[in-house]
């Protein structure tokens, strides 16, 4: 099975806490992990600033100037791959400014409907102002791909509101697709809420978090399953070798891709072959 990979950075960027290496090293880096992932034939890849721990709800310009060059590099790297970023915390303008800049497909956002409480702090929802700023730049062929109900965070004030209804106004305010996560990086989404979200919307829903080899099974009505070591699969060293296994290194996330998920941002279709996914053009 073929994997969309999140490329989620081992080092943070400039201004953060933990940020230590130059740009041109992390440029560098970003571009032979994701070579490694081409030619081991992978689907895709996301660039994330992942570990710019602790979180800000507005991260610095300098953030998305290092992943505009950081995505744009990537990009040159993998030309004909489906690609995305996502800067957190909820920094989804950015990320459409990024996307556009570095000729990427997509994005994953995170507050889109409804407000929540974040370890960030309160996350208020951005879909309005970010499909108009998506307009006024050109960039509508970005899609965004929305989480609902996201991990990491309290959703007492929306306690009335169902998973299934909070997907429904991602799908009424025109997310792309949502995103079904359990409460925390590692913890498995419900399947129950999983069947309530697809009979609830007809746009792709990917499973965010917890997606182990033991309850993949469980996710297989998903558009998409994003999958995340150490928590999910075998933490593994990184090499092309486990790649080529189809087993996720120890400092990556990355998406299983089902079936019905990568022709809408890349005019591929995936054919079942004795349960292994191949990629195939088209026909008209």
């Amino acid at each position: 099975m073929k994997h969309l990979h999140r490329r989620s950075d081992a080092i943070s960027l400039a201004g953060t806490p933990r940020s230590s290496l130059p740009l041109t090293q992390i440029i560098d880096q970003a571009c032979q992990e994701a070579e490694a992932y081409k030619d081991a034939g992978v689907d895709g890849l996301i660039v994330e600033n992942m570990h710019d721990l602790p979180y800000t709800v507005c991260p610095g310009p300098e953030v998305t100037a290092a992943m505009t060059v950081i995505s744009a590099a990537v990009r040159q790297t993998c030309p004909h791959l489906a690609l995305g970023a996502q800067i957190l915390c909820a920094a989804n303008q950015q990320a459409i400014a990024v996307a556009l800049a570095a000729g990427l497909d997509f994005i994953r956002a995170e507050g889109f409907v409804f407000s929540h409480v974040a370890d960030e702090g309160i996350i208020n929802a951005c879909a309005g102002n970010l499909l108009r700023y998506r307009k006024q730049v050109g960039a509508e062929n970005i899609q965004i791909f929305a989480d609902i109900k996201k991990k990491h965070s309290a959703h007492a004030l929306t306690a009335d509101v169902s998973v299934a209804e909070t997907a429904s106004a991602a799908e009424l305010f025109l997310a792309d697709g949502v995103v079904l996560t359990g409460t925390a990086t590692g913890s498995p989404a419900d399947p129950q809420e999983l069947k309530e979200v697809k009979c609830a919307v007809k746009i792709p829903v990917l499973i965010g978090s917890g997606v182990t080899l033991e309850n993949v099974r469980n996710y297989l009505d998903a558009n998409a399953l994003i999958i995340a070591s150490p928590y999910s699969f075998v933490p593994l060293q990184t090499s092309i070798s486990d790649v080529k296994n189809c087993q996720v290194p120890s400092n990556t996330q990355g998406v299983i891709v089902m079936e019905t998920f990568l022709p809408k941002l890349t005019g591929l279709f995936l054919t079942g072959v004795q349960g292994v996914f191949t990629v195939s053009p088209v026909h008209p």
